[in-house]
């Protein structure tokens, strides 16, 4: 058999989607961004949405993200995201509207406009990086940031007495009545990437039928900031954001 036999479309396997552009990432080497950034377009291929698709990048190590996903983007101010999703969102009702952000440009100085927007309903997608710390400026304390985490800004560890606790944003933005689905995952490993892309689908299919704001975080690493290894990262998440942020759905209605 000629290898041309077997190399034609019925029998692909995996193929790199078309909606990620062929550029190379400007993220660091073990960065949870870049396994989003192809979920994200993997949906919008299989979902055929590629025209009808917004996306709002953000300030912060993703604020690149519209050099790597070949649909329309607006750039927003650092946090304001959510309020330039709502307006293009009520300006063309008809496309997919989505935010990407970080846990410091969407817990902290967009946490007025995070929480407004999905108390509104509005009928958009936000995609939430929590990789507690703020991962473009230098490894500063986030929101997020855990008791005891070692930052830039808290060489001794964050402490609740000086620094207050970290930010458990998503049960707060769960507790909201324009949400209609808020979950939290992961892209450590490959099934937990597989329940990260289901949950980016979801969300979108939500968005379609107008059900109100889905939220989806993606608990993820920051080893340049957190000093290690990409494999030490993944081992330090899973032992400790996973306890104080757990994994799975909050809401679904």
């Amino acid at each position: 058999m000629d290898i041309k036999d077997i190399i034609k479309p019925e029998n692909t396997v995996y193929g790199k989607t078309p909606v990620l552009k062929d550029a190379v990432l400007h993220y660091c080497p073990g960065c949870s961004h870049g396994v989003v950034h192809k979920l994200i377009a993997e949906v919008i291929e299989e979902m055929g949405i590629q025209d009808k698709t917004i996306g709002i990048s953000p300030v912060g190590c993703s604020v690149f993200a519209y050099n790597y996903l070949d649909i329309d983007w607006q750039q927003a101010a650092h946090g304001r995201a959510p309020a330039l999703a709502t307006a293009t969102k009520r300006l063309m009702p008809d496309k997919y509207v989505f935010t990407y952000q970080g846990d410091g440009d969407l817990a902290s100085i967009g946490t007025a406009e995070i929480m407004h927007a999905c108390n509104r309903g509005e009928n958009i997608v936000v995609i939430f990086i929590n990789n507690a710390i703020y991962g473009m400026t230098g490894g500063q304390m986030a929101p997020t940031t855990l008791l005891g985490q070692v930052t830039a800004t808290t060489p001794y560890g964050r402490q609740a007495d000086l620094n207050g606790y970290p930010l458990k944003i998503t049960e707060l933005i769960a507790q909201l009545e324009g949400t209609c689905y808020v979950t939290r995952q992961s892209v450590q490993n490959p099934a937990a990437v597989r329940k990260t892309k289901k949950a980016i689908r979801k969300a979108f299919e939500n968005s379609a039928m107008n059900k109100g704001t889905s939220f989806v975080e993606v608990v993820s690493t920051c080893n340049s900031g957190w000093k290690t290894t990409p494999v030490k990262a993944n081992k330090w998440m899973e032992e400790n954001m996973f306890p104080f942020y757990p994994l799975g759905d909050m809401k679904d209605r």
